[in-house]
């Protein structure tokens, strides 16, 4: 058994939150073993008793919401406001995960056609079993909430790998619960670095849900490859943005630099390219640059968002501002001095090249990129140039669906922004780069189990194939009634 710890700190002050200790493979598998057993109880409930429990665990949780903001803010470094809202939202979620589960996953009668009329067939939605959830640091309570509420629902149990940055949060989060259901550990966390991850990977789960980095989602897939495992990935993105000339500019501008700078733009769907229409670009600019600047940085309850969570983030930043400069960039606002650890201030960069790096990889910062275009047309094909898909916004009072129709990304927000994360009923994931796989609505809820075809005879068949008696009568009555249901 391992006794090595780390410690979590406040991002900006490096006050200690506290120390936690790494999860070797043995105890990883151990918690499995114990996962797996509790997951047989928690089935064993059905689909009432599980909604009940989690109802009340979600009623807690909105009792306790001041506590655990708290808690984010600490560790996070984001202003306690922003955690409340990263608080209200999951337990929107939880909420919605727990009242529909049955009504998604609970069977579907299925016609037998004319040849298996004898027949009756349904699809039965079948828990793995045990789900292993990575998550992030940057959302610590939201991102997870959406793998684990949809998981709980859909009757597994869960093994939570949190960020190392985050741990608090998970461990409250699972406490929370076990005073909800006392008699088996259902949720549980295991602490510790990648080494940790790996195991749990490679442990007994039915499944993975990740959350993290498009580079660390591929080791990740690497390692459940090796047992067909399957998963989740919601990795990073480099949302685009499409203000066309018809739209509401001044609230284009105030959503738009709130969807890239907010929680310090540490956002797998921050707003981080923006296509604007020539005719309307120069006031967009002008409206965007006046919202910027009334931001401030800090760890205080008037400040606009926070320091960085990860400190090596800041180095990323700091290089796509020079790139983007570098490359031709025209500043708007900020620039390589709004970098003052561990904040950055607001940095609008416009006439971005394409082929910057602060154009084509994700900069999670509080930075936004603005580049003028000649027609939508163009924008679209920009945008959909990106190898990663995770959602995008549109700005147009009267062709905001059509354009939002020939996006090539997960998600899209019109005439609004992160609004999708907000509707439980809606899938949340993307393409390419941005992973595959979907959490939240009913699409979240059927990714944490799998379909079992039943098929069962219920009275004797007139024609039977399924034998070595058949005749060639039954042949030649088989070869008509094809003809006649399928050769027009």
């Amino acid at each position: 058994m391992s006794t090595e710890t780390f410690v979590s700190s406040h991002p900006a002050t490096g006050h200690e939150v506290g120390r936690f200790p790494i999860t070797d493979s043995e105890q990883v598998e151990r918690t499995v073993e114990s996962a797996a057993n509790a997951a047989i109880w928690w089935q064993a409930l059905g689909w009432k008793a599980r909604e009940s429990k989690l109802l009340a665990w979600n009623a807690l949780l909105t009792q306790r919401i001041d506590e655990i903001s708290e808690l984010i803010s600490n560790e996070t470094g984001k202003p306690v406001s922003d955690a409340r809202l990263e608080a209200t939202l999951a337990i929107g979620h939880l909420s919605w995960a727990a009242k529909h589960a049955h009504k998604v996953l609970g069977g579907d009668a299925r016609p037998p056609g004319l040849l298996m009329a004898n027949m009756g067939a349904r699809v039965d939605r079948v828990p793995f079993g045990v789900i292993g959830v990575i998550g992030p640091w940057n959302y610590p309570l939201f991102t997870p909430m959406g793998s684990i509420a949809y998981a709980l629902a859909a009757g597994n149990a869960v093994v939570f790998k949190p960020s190392e940055y985050t741990p608090a949060v998970a461990l409250y989060l699972s406490s929370t619960l076990s005073e909800i259901v006392p008699e088996v550990p259902l949720l549980q966390v295991i602490t510790g670095h990648g080494a940790t991850g790996q195991a749990l990977c490679r442990s007994k789960v039915g499944k993975i849900a990740f959350t993290g980095s498009t580079a660390t989602a591929k080791k990740v897939a690497a390692v459940c490859a090796e047992s067909l495992k399957p998963m989740i990935a919601e990795c990073g993105g480099k949302d685009a943005v499409i203000v066309a000339s018809d739209a509401n500019l001044a609230l284009a501008a105030e959503q738009t630099v709130w969807a890239a700078m907010s929680n310090a733009g540490q956002s797998c769907i921050a707003a981080e390219r923006v296509y604007v229409e020539r005719s309307v670009a120069a006031e967009f600019i002008r409206l965007s640059s006046q919202v910027a600047e009334t931001l401030k940085p800090g760890s205080d309850a008037k400040s606009s968002y926070g320091a960085a969570t990860m400190a090596s983030q800041i180095d990323i930043v700091e290089a796509h501002i020079k790139d983007a400069i570098t490359r031709g960039g025209r500043l708007v606002m900020g620039g390589e001095e709004s970098v003052q650890r561990p904040y950055v201030y607001p940095v609008i960069i416009a006439d971005v090249p394409e082929d910057s790096i602060a154009m084509t990889e994700e900069t999670f910062g509080p930075t936004i990129c603005i580049n003028t275009v000649d027609s939508i047309d163009e924008a679209i094909r920009l945008s959909n140039e990106s190898r990663y898909g995770l959602g995008a916004s549109v700005w147009s009072k009267h062709h905001g669906d059509e354009i939002a129709s020939k996006l090539h990304c997960g998600m899209v927000s019109v005439n609004s922004t992160f609004a999708f994360t907000a509707v439980a009923s809606v899938p949340f994931g993307g393409v390419g780069d941005s992973g595959y796989g979907r959490i939240h609505g009913p699409e979240g809820l059927l990714e944490f189990t799998f379909a079992r075809s039943v098929v069962s005879r219920r009275f004797k068949p007139p024609l039977s194939f399924t034998t070595f008696k058949r005749t060639a009568k039954t042949d030649s009555t088989i070869k008509r009634l094809v003809k006649i249901l399928h050769g027009r």
